[in-house]
């Protein structure tokens, strides 16, 4: 049977594993909502200046 405790001291994670982590969390990522928003925010704006230069 395994003894899972045992394993569980044996393990070390990879290091490529912990380098592709570092890599991911470092990172901007921008997704398509973070898009939608930032078009969202310059239209608003825009039709606010047009606005007021009326």
């Amino acid at each position: 049977m395994i003894n899972f405790e045992e394993e569980l001291k044996k393990f070390h994670p990879s290091l490529e594993v912990e380098d592709a982590e570092d890599s991911i969390y470092h990172q901007d990522l921008t997704d398509m909502a973070d898009m939608l928003i930032k078009k969202l925010m310059g239209t608003e704006q825009g039709s606010a200046q047009k606005q007021e230069e009326e």
